[in-house]
């Protein structure tokens, strides 16, 4: 308990003493002291003192990383919509470069007693990052759901798409075209569902009886000029096929290629994956793994209410079924 005050008080700028007559409910304190000691207690995961508590927001928060990958606000969309058919009120978390951190992000979310929160492309997602306010939300027994894989043992429910199937379905469209040397461009090496599209890759190789050659994995950064620059050693390795872990590098893919001098997909051939905006609208069409993304957000969303409603929610994984889009980027080796 002294702990507590000491902590609190340190946060707030005032003494223990007026810390200790807010937990009390006792008079004198001004009220902007009272809320600021209040939003403290949430932001440094105390509990509240029960007569203090009061109900929780019909607010959720929606965290995900950027904005500028198309999927990402189409999934926003999808989980917004849903929120409000269920008469919640979604505040959208967006992390920029220079901007509010995603822990930031979950003490505002805190402060404002949200009833819950869905992360999606979150740092649950990098093995080598901060996870201290993930377990901050468990034992704040705050209802949350993360999209697509994530850490172990984080004890959170997850929706995913199958990165297993989705690697499986866009290397059998490349080598039934008769790619036998087919790439794979991959996010950070410390992402998980990157790591799973790695897994997938090897084994579906051996599965194959086909060799796995480390030269023809690239990583880099969700952008596209991050693959058009990973895409240069793929083709130095000498690869004709290339399966993406996004939209973005996959374009990425194609413009690296065409400044070489070769054609799309007369040359060479480019899977992405998500089918984000406009896909079928580019130079030449993509071909790609299209994530459910409308099935995904409106499952992360039952979830989490489920959970609001105190219902039993386990801390297990859901997978949903990709689906390979074929359009103009992949064709018959030539």
């Amino acid at each position: 308990m002294t702990r507590r005050l000491a902590e609190v008080a340190r946060k707030v700028g005032v003494s223990e003493a007026t810390v200790s007559r807010v937990l009390n409910g006792r008079p004198g304190v001004a009220e902007s002291t009272r809320a600021a000691v209040l939003t403290a207690l949430d932001v440094l995961g105390y509990e509240r003192p029960t007569k203090l508590r009061g109900e929780r927001a019909r607010l959720v928060g929606l965290v995900l990383p950027e904005l500028q990958n198309p999927i990402f606000p189409a999934l926003a969309e999808v989980m917004a919509n849903t929120l409000a058919q269920q008469g919640f009120t979604p505040v959208l978390c967006t992390r920029t470069a220079g901007g509010v951190s995603e822990a930031e992000y979950v003490d505002l979310l805190l402060a404002q007693q949200v009833s819950g929160v869905v992360f999606a492309g979150g740092l649950y997602a990098q093995a080598d990052a901060s996870h201290e306010h993930y377990q901050r939300l468990v034992e704040r027994n705050l209802p949350t759901v993360l999209i697509n894989a994530s850490i172990e043992h984080l004890g959170l429910p997850q929706i995913s798409c199958d990165d297993v199937l989705a690697v499986e379905q866009g290397m059998n469209h490349l080598f039934s075209l008769g790619h036998d040397d087919v790439g794979l461009l991959l996010g950070p090496p410390d992402h998980m569902p990157s790591r799973r599209k790695l897994d997938a890759y090897r084994a579906h190789l051996a599965a194959l009886g086909r060799e796995f050659r480390p030269e023809f994995v690239a990583h880099g950064m969700f952008s596209l000029e991050s693959g058009q620059a990973a895409t240069a050693h793929l083709l130095r390795a000498g690869v004709t096929g290339i399966l993406c872990a996004s939209d973005l590098l996959a374009l990425g893919a194609v413009r690296c290629a065409r400044r070489q001098g070769a054609s799309v997909p007369g040359d060479f051939s480019v899977v992405g994956y998500d089918d984000s905006a406009l896909m079928q609208c580019t130079d030449p069409p993509l071909t790609t793994v299209r994530q459910p993304i409308e099935a995904m957000g409106r499952s992360a969303v039952e979830l989490l209410v489920k959970r609001i409603d105190g219902g039993h929610v386990a801390a297990e994984e859901l997978l949903y079924t990709p689906e390979l889009v074929v359009r103009g980027s992949t064709g018959r080796r030539q």
